[in-house]
C-alpha cells in the first residue's frame, strides 16, 4: 500500500469517527444510530445523525440531513467532489439523493443486507444507469458501525 492510500485510509477512520459519533447521539435520542458527515475540499461541512422519530419526518435519515445542511451552508445542491461518511449503507432513497447532488466519493462503515442501496440490494450511484456516479469505499471501521446497530436493536427487544 502506498502512502496516499495510507493517508486516505486514516483520514477516512478520522472522518467515520465523527459520523459514529453522530451515529451515538441518535442512538441517546431513541433513533436508529446511522451518524454522517460531508466533507469538501477537507473541510467537514456538515454532520448529522437520524432523526426520523423526533422530527416525524420520513426522510429524516443522517445522509439526507447532511446533504441537506451542506447544500445551504455551500449555496448549492450540487455537491461536486464531496465525500460522504455514513456509518450504514445508504438506503435507495438516500443513495438516489447521493446522485442527485452528484457527490464525488462515498464511504460507508457497515452493510445493510436487507436494504442496502449502494452496493448489497442495489448499485445506485455505481451501476451507470442514472445520470451521475461516486466512487464507493466501504467497510470503514464497520465493527464499530456494525455493533453500534447490533447493540441498539438487542436493547430494544
Amino acid at each position: 500500500m502506498d502512502n496516499n492510500n495510507q493517508k486516505s485510509l486514516s483520514e477516512d477512520e478520522k472522518m467515520m469517527k465523527v459520523a459514529i459519533d453522530e451515529a451515538r447521539k441518535s442512538s441517546h435520542m431513541g433513533e436508529v444510530p446511522v451518524g454522517a458527515v460531508l466533507v469538501l475540499a477537507g473541510r467537514v461541512i456538515a454532520r448529522a445523525g437520524n432523526n426520523v422519530r423526533t422530527s416525524c419526518d420520513p426522510v429524516g435519515h443522517a445522509e439526507i440531513r447532511v446533504l441537506r445542511e451542506a447544500a445551504r451552508r455551500i449555496g448549492n445542491y450540487r455537491l461536486q467532489d464531496a465525500i460522504v461518511y455514513v456509518t450504514l449503507e445508504p438506503c435507495p432513497m438516500c443513495a438516489g439523493a447521493l446522485v442527485h447532488a452528484r457527490i464525488g466519493r462515498l464511504v460507508y462503515g457497515a452493510v445493510d443486507p436487507k436494504g442496502g442501496g449502494v452496493v448489497s440490494k442495489y448499485c445506485i450511484g455505481g451501476d451507470g444507469l442514472l445520470n451521475h456516479r461516486f466512487t464507493v469505499t466501504g467497510g470503514v471501521l464497520q465493527e464499530k458501525c456494525s455493533r453500534l446497530l447490533q447493540d441498539f436493536f438487542q436493547k430494544r427487544r
